[in-house]
């Protein structure tokens, strides 16, 4: 079997080949436009092995290597440089590197997407990205209005506010400008609720996305967004390690007994953390533990920092929702009782006692 450590980048890759039939180490440098990468991985045995750090733009190449037969492990690339101990960095080097990794079985494999869940993915990225830009639009149609000494905020988008911006005396350029903005904001609205249906579609139809929506305050989007971001959840196994990935944890730099905490981290997925943030605010108002926590911490922390907390504390929960297949209100009983271990297997003792802590 051959193992192929790959430095990949948009235009070329550099990879270091070892045969194990041989015992030999080749290294090649391979264009991607002009075929040559896929007339080399054709001419490898079927079953080869290949590790390639995780990068943006480079999902036709696992696709293209699977497709031919081979196998494909995408590394952690913060934990492929931190093992890297050398100050010189090439390309071939990083290949070399990588293929060393994979032959000690010392590479930092990440679990990687189904492509029913890529694609599901696509479908919640590209709302989000039309929400953006229709948040954008609205910003200047609040703009125009507020030059004109009308300041309706929120209500300016409801039906008479709509017909009062619209009769707005607005000359030239400015009247211009409304019209596409008004054009704009109308195409938006259409995309985004279709987009908003297909969304609901494939949250019913999923089941572990229904479960997460008994949750108050949680809908369709974070349901779905959820249960693609986490994927296998007995990958995790405590609820600290979800906090986490979602990078709701804090930053800590702790030396000689002396602990300093600051602000979260914000590593992982950015678009699950914003919609945890948001969801959260409807949580605490329809959820009687979570209105009681969050008010409780708003009395000494600022009400961004219990708001963040509060997220943390929804994630944790959606994450033994899953972890028991428990439902709300069922869950917020076991929670509240220190007799009803939240552990789906009995691992260790001590990790259930963690999960509660890091509620």
């Amino acid at each position: 079997m051959n193992i192929v450590g790959c430095d990949f980048h948009p235009k070329w890759q550099q990879v270091a080949v070892f045969a194990s039939a041989t015992g030999e180490i080749s290294e090649h440098k391979l264009m991607n436009g002009d075929g040559e990468a896929e007339r080399f991985y054709r001419g490898l045995d079927a079953g080869a092995l290949v590790g390639v750090e995780a990068c943006g733009n480079s999902q036709w190449f696992v696709d293209l290597v699977q497709r031919l037969g081979h196998t494909v492990w995408i590394g952690d690339a913060a934990q492929i440089r931190a093992s890297y101990v050398r100050r010189q960095k090439t390309d071939r080097r990083d290949a070399g590197h990588i293929l060393r990794l994979l032959m000690e079985n010392r590479f930092p494999r990440l679990w990687t997407p189904t492509a029913e869940q890529r694609d599901l993915r696509q479908l919640l990225i590209h709302r989000h990205k039309l929400v953006e830009i229709r948040t954008r639009v609205k910003n200047g149609l609040q703009h125009l209005a507020m030059n004109q000494g009308v300041e309706k905020h929120s209500r300016l988008w409801t039906v008479r506010g709509r017909a009062y911006l619209e009769e707005l005396p607005l000359a030239g350029w400015t009247g211009r400008r409304r019209e596409d903005l008004l054009q704009l904001l109308a195409g938006l609205d259409n995309q985004i609720a279709e987009l908003d249906e297909a969304v609901k579609l494939a949250a019913d139809e999923h089941v572990q996305a229904r479960l997460l929506m008994t949750q108050p305050g949680v809908g369709p989007i974070t349901a779905l967004a959820f249960v693609l971001t986490i994927g296998d959840v007995s990958r995790f196994e405590h609820s600290g390690q979800v906090a986490s990935y979602v990078g709701l944890i804090p930053r800590e730099h702790s030396s000689g007994g002396k602990q300093r905490l600051g602000s979260i981290s914000k590593q992982g997925n950015r678009f699950m953390r914003q919609l945890l943030v948001e969801a959260v605010q409807t949580t605490n108002r329809l959820d009687e533990g979570f209105r009681k926590q969050y008010q409780a911490r708003c009395h000494h922390k600022p009400k961004g920092v219990a708001k963040v907390a509060a997220a943390r504390k929804l994630a944790v929960r959606l994450y033994w929702m899953l972890r028991q297949n428990v439902g709300y209100p069922e869950i917020a009983l076991i929670e509240s009782s220190p007799r009803v271990p939240l552990a789906g297997t009995n691992k260790a003792e001590g990790l259930v006692g963690r999960s509660r802590t890091l509620r």
